[in-house]
């Protein structure tokens, strides 16, 4: 019976610890499910001009307009964190390093959207712990993984252990 009380003692602390954990990789894994759904997480795509790969406008011609914005998070190319390229929409949006801001740029005519927040990056940053830093990335967010497991095996034990207990009872009378 002690092995038995060890693992609900162990059940009953690691989950409170784990399920604060859980909500948190829940609520933001729903969002980020959604996030196509609603602007305010994430900017809808504008709509560009349709063409061929000919008609592509070269990425230096990309930076300019984007640059020719004047916004203070997208001066240099170094405050941009990464260019996504939508080639069925022949669309580029450009993701800043700072403030999670998106410039869209049309990759045929290089007309740009208006600078615009998005949230889904930082809910993303949450959701696999990088938020809080590396050590909580690489190191935390393993260990809740397993500790889940654990969670998940130790409870199906609490609760087929006095169900085996009461089969044998009655199997034995």
């Amino acid at each position: 019976m002690r092995v038995f009380r060890t693992i609900w003692l162990l059940h009953r602390w690691l989950g409170v610890a784990a399920g604060i954990i859980l909500m948190m990789v829940s609520a933001t894994g729903f969002l980020l499910l959604i996030k196509k759904d609603y602007a305010w997480i994430q900017p809808p795509a504008m709509t560009c001009a349709e063409g061929g790969v000919a008609e592509l406008q070269p990425l230096p011609k990309v930076y300019e307009a984007v640059f020719a914005l004047g916004l203070p998070e997208l001066q240099t190319e170094e405050d941009i964190a990464r260019i996504d390229f939508r080639p069925r929409k022949n669309l580029h949006k450009v993701l800043s390093k700072h403030a999670n801001v998106e410039v869209q740029v049309c990759a045929i005519t290089l007309a740009t959207s208006a600078p615009r927040i998005r949230r889904s990056d930082w809910i993303e940053t949450l959701h696999d712990g990088s938020f809080f830093g590396d050590f909580a990335h690489d190191r935390v967010m393993p260990f809740v993984a397993f500790l889940l497991m654990f969670l998940s095996g130790s409870g199906y034990v609490m609760w087929a252990v006095p169900k085996w207990k009461k089969w044998r009872r009655r199997r034995a009378s």
